[in-house]
């Protein structure tokens, strides 16, 4: 575990099970995630599935952390509260899912292994990460991609509603 506290960012999402209070579980949970705070909460977004359009919508939310773990300790823990919160593997790829937590970015990391990416690979083209994550830092840039405020703004809101 570094010393530093290093700012991260977490998409949390949710399309089972009540979305809605899923996704306000997992933001609690957040607050107690080992040497780590949460600083900002950004507000709720409903959005239409990514993967196959025969499943719920999604609420979607991104979370703000001063964390003292690394990329892969923080991934390590996001799974476990994954886990902790009831979350089975997808039958299909980017099917419905009762919870997920994606690490967006941490620090000025870049990483690309076979089992972590950071920034996500999502982040420049995923609106539904892009305007929570612009509630709560429109002037953070995602190494190798820019501001979020610019990426926002080149994907445009389409198909998302703001829920608080």
């Amino acid at each position: 575990m570094s010393t530093l506290w290093v700012p991260a960012y977490i998409a949390v999402g949710s399309n089972l099970d009540d979305p809605l209070a899923q996704v306000r579980l997992a933001l609690e949970k957040l607050r107690t995630l080992a040497a780590s705070r949460l600083i900002r909460v950004s507000r709720l977004y409903r959005s239409a599935p990514l993967g196959p359009q025969d499943q719920p919508e999604f609420v979607n939310a991104v979370a703000g952390v001063l964390t003292q773990l690394s990329p892969r300790e923080l991934l390590q823990t996001l799974k476990q509260l994954e886990a902790d919160l009831g979350r089975a593997s997808p039958v299909v790829r980017w099917g419905p899912r009762r919870i997920d937590l994606d690490l967006l970015v941490h620090g000025t990391a870049r990483i690309e292994e076979a089992d972590l990416v950071v920034p996500h690979r999502g982040v420049p083209e995923r609106n539904f990460v892009l305007y929570p994550l612009h509630d709560i830092a429109p002037d953070l840039i995602v190494p190798g991609h820019g501001s979020v405020a610019s990426l926002a703004a080149r994907v445009g809101a389409a198909g998302l509603v703001p829920l608080s």
